[in-house]
């Protein structure tokens, strides 16, 4: 049994926390300690309860010691593995960085990644990213570190820039839908009984959010063949890959979408884009797929709004204390995500595992600006992660994967040097912002800045509010 220790910042966790330790406690081979440290200590406190209770289940394989730690440092001495899973400021800032852009006729269907919102909740975070850097440079230089937070590119490039040594890559399921999707069309075209996403083999590349399928393949047959016919059968009343979900429950469930956007972007360029539907239209000019409201709904997808995320949380918060009090049983099961196994991985309890990760372009994407942080699979073996050099993507799929690519380093280093201009620019130039004038984008920085201010003023000396 390899006893070992993770580092949970953000370990207040209202969702993801609890399928890790889920994982966790069926992960064979594996125990040790979680560390879990939180700005919000009741919260940490909450799944410490949760994790208890997770130990005392009959499923339970693998039992882990749950400690809250009210400093990161204390938290970080001597881990193994840090994960880093926050929400940078509060669902208030979130309502005027998806919100606020809506007077200016923009529309956010996630507002965490890119476009306005992207942009603001970046200026928030790698700030704070750049002290877990140093934090971790300080009390766990040697341990893995796994980034689950968005903006996901943003934030591992911070870890990178001031830690170069770090051994930190960003995980995403979003290519794992794709896969599902892509079983789903081996299903319907072929006749057979819908494959296990781990037998799909594909090649992946692009930035989170915003990778693209170059390649897939499932024993001997190109599934990307199967897509046109597939999609003609499919496209007007859509497709989700979600087991027992109608392609029409995204009007009561704005997490999910009937992948007519993708599907599109298929017909239009011949190879498959990764992520869902919400995340996909971010990335591209807001007339295309995102113009309005009913835009959305006539690519069925719905808009996430920030009231729905903020009774969401209520809903999990109280959930949590059902689950800490032992009102509601801890159900113990594994979960459709990768990150114990790459764990395992890394720390050969298992073969060699190919996955797609967010690490720093050393050439895996030649496309690409060397030093960007990109999305490409990757060889997980005994403490190596080696990137997998990618199948070049088509010239105009290029060209929409560059732009964003250099957007986010823009905004990146703008914020590295707290240089308001140069985010400006950044922000200017984001597809979702192609209908502002100059005068209405510095108009809706300026208020998406003064709404955000209590996250804000501390690095920026320079912004008036």
């Amino acid at each position: 049994m390899k006893r070992i220790k993770i580092a949970y910042i953000g370990g207040g966790s209202k969702a993801w926390a609890r399928v890790f330790m889920k994982d966790l406690a069926l992960a064979e081979g594996l125990c040790g300690e979680i560390g879990l440290y939180d700005i919000d200590l009741p919260a940490a406190e909450l799944n410490k309860r949760i994790g208890d209770r997770i130990n005392e289940s009959q499923n339970t394989i693998s039992k882990w010691d749950y400690k809250v730690y009210p400093e990161i440092g204390e938290a970080l001495d001597g881990a193994d593995f840090v994960i880093c899973s926050i929400l940078p400021g509060t669902f208030d800032e979130m309502e005027a960085d998806v919100h606020l852009p809506e007077e200016y006729g923009i529309y956010q269907s996630v507002g965490d990644t890119v476009g306005p919102g992207g942009v603001l909740r970046a200026m928030r975070t790698v700030p704070i990213y750049e002290g877990f850097a140093r934090e971790i440079k300080a009390h766990c230089p040697e341990a893995w570190v796994i980034n689950l937070t968005n903006p996901m590119t943003a934030c591992t490039k911070t870890l990178y820039d001031v830690f170069p040594e770090i051994k930190a890559f960003g995980c995403c399921h979003e290519v794992f839908h794709a896969q599902e999707f892509l079983c789903c069309a081996a299903k319907e075209m072929l006749g057979i009984e819908r494959p296990a996403r781990q037998d799909i083999i594909i090649d992946a590349c692009g930035v989170n959010h915003f990778t693209w399928i170059t390649e897939a393949n499932y024993k001997g047959t190109d599934l990307l063949a199967l897509l046109p016919e597939f999609i003609d059968k499919f496209y007007e009343s859509g497709y989700c890959e979600r087991e027992g979900t109608d392609p029409s429950d995204f009007r009561d469930d704005p997490f999910r979408y009937g992948n007519k956007v993708k599907m599109d972007l298929f017909r239009r360029f011949g190879v498959l884009a990764a992520a869902g539907d919400r995340h996909l239209v971010e990335f591209m000019n807001n007339n295309w797929y995102i113009s309005d409201e009913a835009a959305a709904e006539s690519w069925l997808y719905h808009l996430t709004t920030v009231s729905y995320r903020k009774q969401d949380r209520l809903d999990k918060i109280a959930r949590s204390h059902r689950l800490a009090d032992g009102e509601e049983p801890v159900k113990v099961e594994s979960s459709d995500e990768e990150v114990v196994e790459l764990m395992k991985a890394l720390l050969g309890l298992i073969p060699a595992k190919v996955s797609n990760a967010n690490v720093v372009n050393v050439g895996q994407m030649p496309q690409m600006p060397l030093g960007s942080v990109v999305e490409t699979n990757c060889v997980f073996a005994h403490n190596s992660l080696k990137p997998i050099t990618s199948r070049p993507l088509p010239e105009d799929v290029n060209a929409l994967v560059f732009r964003n690519a250099i957007n986010i380093e823009n905004t990146y280093y703008g914020i590295k040097a707290r240089d308001l201009d140069r985010i400006f620019e950044a922000f200017m130039n984001q597809p979702l912002c192609s209908s502002l004038s100059v005068s209405q984008g510095r108009e809706l920085f300026s208020r998406m800045t003064a709404a955000t201010a209590e996250y804000l003023k501390d690095y920026y000396p320079k912004l008036e509010f």
